[in-house]
């Protein structure tokens, strides 16, 4: 059975740390010394592919007084525990719950010490799970933070901690500052395993910097404050290991610290110079490090980057009535995709609001095929085609209303539900009605605005402007094919061609597109979604040539001249 259980621990360290299963834990006790004191309350979050997804929580029964100092503390009075099970009585219960989880506490050797000493007592085996202490972590990523308390480092990352020192509440603080801590670990410090993590907080904080080779101490002196992308590259001068920054000075720093994680020692091992190359924005450094890494193969670049998933309103026009469904992915296969939407929440208000305020269908192909009519065509919540094929024109007319609604253009929605409302409330149907008017505050909310663009991705023509420390990156999108103003890794003229192309209309020849694009598509989409308030866009078709385009564009001049020369 320890054999099974240790190479189920081997494995589970070698998993990517973002995709193992977390069970973050906190007891409230009578004291401070396990050896003498006893649990009152167990509260654990499970967290499962960056979301925590499950919770459990229990008093337990000390068998003594709880101390009056610590009801005041936490709130937890003798009657809370006295009819509680004992700690034997749950720990089956605790042990099926965490399974082969990583365990994870804030200040993991205080909880370890009294769930060793209650299993001890209770003589039952210990958990072998591996573990993770969030505070060790803590100080190495916040060690500016003058305190790396549960409630400081809540206040510090904004995040809110309900129930402040009862069991449930600080696991759940803490569970949110291990999944704020994720971004860092990958970006910044290198992290790709559970082993590496372990690793990495068992390292002492506070460790002097320290240089390995003069050659790298020399390029390292001329990095920049600035975004980028770096190289470490072999004595052949082959590029071993490709990152971005947002700050690449800042980021290069961490591999040259004794302290750092063993992956990053190798690297320096066997890197023999440093090179960077600087990016007006973390746009263009994120989209040139991971095609970089895609053609030249980096040896310790060993896992391909993991891209949140982006939210998209599809209309499905491959179906003889196109029907308005929600997707994670976009592909340029006929249908409309407009996005994407920063979280799934809202894409479900927006399909909610659709549903109930156009009259397009719901049903799947199986059940439309049927040709049997539903409750939803009774109550005009649908056109009923699957029974009324000569609806063929009022569909299409609803479906330019969704259209223009998810182009942001909502009066007609609001209109709409506003003589629902009062045709329900002269009828004395007042319970629909108020769900009416909420439908009608969550258009007026305005929620298809928190797309990054008012059309369809596959037919969207603009210029998007991403704001930069110095300078800002320009991108054009024309129809899917996207082009980045003095880009790493294309052709200096291919962003001024497609300026071009747009106003003289040859952008038909974009329609092929490759791997590439979609890739590329894809990572900026990701990006520009999480970061809004950074970037402007400008609908091509809002203008009527090259030359209105220059003048709100100083860079375009250029193109202009020579377009023009053309004449």
């Amino acid at each position: 059975m320890k054999k099974k259980a240790s190479a189920e621990s081997k494995i589970i360290k070698e998993l990517p740390f973002e995709e193992a299963e977390y069970c973050v834990f906190d007891f409230e006790t009578t004291g401070t010394s396990a050896r003498s004191e006893k649990v009152i309350e167990i509260g654990i979050a499970r967290i499962r592919k960056g979301k925590i997804v499950d919770t459990y929580q229990s008093y337990i029964n000390p068998g003594r007084y709880v101390p009056y100092n610590i009801t005041l503390l936490t709130g937890i009075t003798n009657e809370d525990v006295k009819d509680a099970p004992y700690f034997e009585e749950v720990i089956n219960d605790i042990k099926y719950f965490i399974g082969s989880s990583v365990l994870v506490a804030h200040n993991l050797s205080f909880d370890y010490s009294f769930l060793k000493n209650e299993c001890e007592q209770a003589r039952i085996e210990l958990p072998g799970n591996s573990a993770i202490c969030t505070l060790k972590i803590a100080k190495r990523i916040f060690s500016h933070l003058p305190s790396r308390s549960l409630g400081n480092l809540s206040k510090s990352l904004k995040i809110r901690h309900r129930n402040i020192h009862r069991g449930l509440g600080d696991a759940t603080a803490t569970a949110k500052i291990l999944l704020k801590m994720f971004k860092i670990l990958r970006d910044d410090y290198s992290i790709d395993t559970i082993s590496d993590l372990i690793h990495f907080q068992n390292i002492p904080s506070g460790a002097p910097f320290k240089m390995i080779k003069k050659k790298l101490a020399d390029d390292y002196s001329s990095v920049p404050d600035d975004p980028g992308i770096y190289f470490f590259r072999d004595s052949k001068g082959d590029a071993i290991y490709i990152g971005k920054a947002k700050s690449l000075k800042q980021r290069v720093s961490n591999y040259f610290t004794s302290n750092s994680p063993r992956k990053t020692k190798k690297i320096i091992q066997k890197a023999q110079r440093l090179e960077y190359y600087v990016t007006n924005t973390e746009l263009t450094a994120l989209l040139a490090e991971a095609e970089l890494i895609k053609s030249t193969d980096p040896k310790y670049n060993t896992l391909l980057k993991r891209y949140s998933n982006n939210y998209f309103i599809m209309v499905n026009n491959s179906k003889s009535f196109p029907t308005i469904e929600r997707v994670t992915s976009f592909d340029f296969n006929g249908n409309d995709y407009y996005g994407p939407y920063p979280n799934r929440d809202t894409t479900l208000a927006i399909k909610e609001i659709i549903d109930k305020t156009f009259e397009i269908r719901e049903c799947n192909e199986r059940e439309f095929l049927k040709g049997r009519k539903c409750y939803l065509a009774d109550i005009e919540r649908c056109l009923a085609p699957c029974i009324d094929s000569s609806v063929k024109d009022q569909y299409r007319e609803e479906l330019l209303k969704v259209h223009n609604f998810l182009s942001g253009f909502n009066q007609s929605a609001v209109d709409r539900l506003l003589n629902k409302m009062k045709f329900l409330s002269e009828h004395q149907k007042y319970e629909e009605a108020a769900l009416t008017r909420d439908l009608i505050n969550s258009v007026l909310k305005q929620l298809n605005k928190a797309s990054i663009l008012s059309e369809p991705i596959n037919k969207a023509n603009v210029l998007i402007e991403v704001s930069g420390v110095k300078d800002n990156d320009y991108l054009i999108l024309l129809e899917g094919k996207m082009f980045i103003k003095n880009y790493l890794n294309d052709e200096s003229k291919n962003f001024d061609e497609a300026i071009e192309n747009y106003f003289n209309g040859t952008i038909q020849i974009f329609k092929e597109l490759t791997e590439k694009d979609l890739e590329r598509l894809k990572i900026a989409l990701s990006w520009l979604a999480k970061n809004k308030n950074k970037i402007k866009v400008h609908y091509l078709k809002n203008y009527s040539s090259i030359e209105e385009l220059a003048k709100d564009f100083i860079f375009i001049n250029r193109v202009k001249r020579e377009y023009l020369a053309l004449d």
